[in-house]
């Protein structure tokens, strides 16, 4: 028996927002984070602004000794995992036991803390590197420090897999609960690569757009004016519980989730199948996963980074997944309000999903002033669009050829 399995709270730390109502409503509004780089000093870059998260005070979620041993992206993954549960209703006076488990998903870890080690090496040598540096670096201690901060003793382990990475945590959470594994489980992502190395390493490969005057107009998925993606931080956390034991404490339920699908592209480090293949074969698993109807999907979260390649690949393979029903859908992307969070990008995406079977609203995809004619499908172009939708789908997708499907469904008793 496959259990179902519901979600019963979110979390957001964004470049739009430090909560899920605020991110939402920025959303809606077509807000941009786009902004330049206040984190350090960008001469010599090609590349001069990103998505920060603006004024995060970790000291809201931790004393001040836990963060200076604490790296940002966890940082981050704690205080979302904090809203989650906490939106959940959880008694958190007393520990979550055996039957809660924690994953989450991160791309690259403390990056920030490799680069600041890697100069106390080199500049002041090997006595100065912190003892703290390993566990503030390893991408698996969000995960560990949520476990360690709700008591939950069930499964616990990280997802990395790049830009795929929270959407496999929460698929592989889905999975744990429907088999009976686990109760709840808090899951999602967290990434902070807003550092020198980072945004050198990702501008020197031309992954990123180069729209320094503009910021606020750089990440345009679908327009034929594309020119890379702008490069974002923060996190996403989900409650997920099976549904009996949802209701067994009357749980305030968001929606349900009912469907993951995976698969590998085995073709490029980091350009996607032309066609879309491997998009297709995550998008037609996750849909065939619990036999829901495609035609009742109204709505994609694309990936839709504002690559050249990246969004035509999605595109063809949403056409080829869902046939004439693609022209009844909106495929959006709120990747051109909040960049690409890399390894968060699925928790956050996978919420926006969550609200968007809940209210109705779609968020609009900003910056589509001049469509490519090879991304043709409706993407709610600067305007959000309201309509009930019933199933939707977030597609996410990482260097190395990682994809990965989850889909959402309006919740019914």
């Amino acid at each position: 028996m496959r259990r179902r399995v519901v979600v019963t709270g979110m979390g957001l730390i964004t470049p739009l927002g430090q909560s899920a109502d605020e991110t939402w409503q920025a959303l809606l509004a077509g807000k941009s984070g786009a902004a330049p780089i206040t984190r350090f000093g960008t001469d010599g870059f090609d590349v001069r602004f990103a998505c920060e998260v603006r004024n995060f005070d970790p000291l809201n979620f931790m004393d001040r000794k836990a963060a200076k041993r604490t790296d940002l992206f966890a940082q981050l993954g704690l205080a979302a995992a904090d809203q989650a549960v906490s939106d959940a209703g959880w008694d958190t006076s007393k520990p979550a036991g055996s039957r809660t488990g924690v994953v989450i998903g991160s791309g690259i870890g403390g990056i920030q803390t490799f680069e600041e080690q890697c100069a106390a090496l080199l500049e002041k040598g090997p006595r100065r590197v912190s003892p703290f540096f390993v566990p503030m670096f390893i991408p698996d201690i969000a995960s560990g420090l949520v476990s360690i901060r709700f008591g939950a003793k069930g499964p616990n382990y990280c997802t990395v897999s790049a830009c795929a990475s929270s959407a496999h945590a929460i698929g592989e959470s889905f999975r744990l609960i429907e088999s009976g594994k686990a109760d709840a489980m808090i899951t999602g992502g967290t990434e902070a690569p807003i550092t020198r190395l980072a945004v050198a390493g990702f501008g020197n490969m031309k992954a990123l757009s180069m729209r320094n005057d503009e910021p606020e107009r750089a990440s345009r998925p679908f327009d034929k004016g594309r020119d890379g993606f702008v490069l974002g931080e923060g996190a996403g956390v989900v409650v997920l519980e099976s549904l009996e034991h949802a209701q067994a404490r009357d749980a305030n339920i968001l929606a349900e989730v009912v469907g993951y699908g995976m698969s590998a592209d085995a073709y490029h480090m980091t350009q996607p199948v032309p066609g879309g293949e491997g998009a297709r074969a995550a998008m037609q698993e996750c849909i065939c996963d619990r036999g829901i109807d495609a035609n009742a999907v109204g709505y994609v979260n694309a990936h839709g980074t504002s690559t050249p390649l990246g969004d035509i690949a999605e595109v063809t393979a949403v056409k080829a997944v869902f046939g004439k029903h693609a022209a009844n859908l909106v495929m959006g992307s709120t990747k051109s309000m909040t960049g690409h969070l890399l390894g968060a990008a699925g928790g956050l995406e996978f919420s926006v999903c969550v609200k968007v079977v809940q209210t109705g609203i779609i968020p609009p995809t900003i910056n589509n002033d001049d469509p490519d004619p090879e991304c043709d499908l409706d993407c709610a172009p600067n305007v959000k669009v309201e309509r009930e939708v019933e199933l939707a789908i977030s597609n996410s997708f990482g260097f190395g050829g990682h994809n990965v499907s989850l889909a959402v469904r309006r919740f019914e008793p």
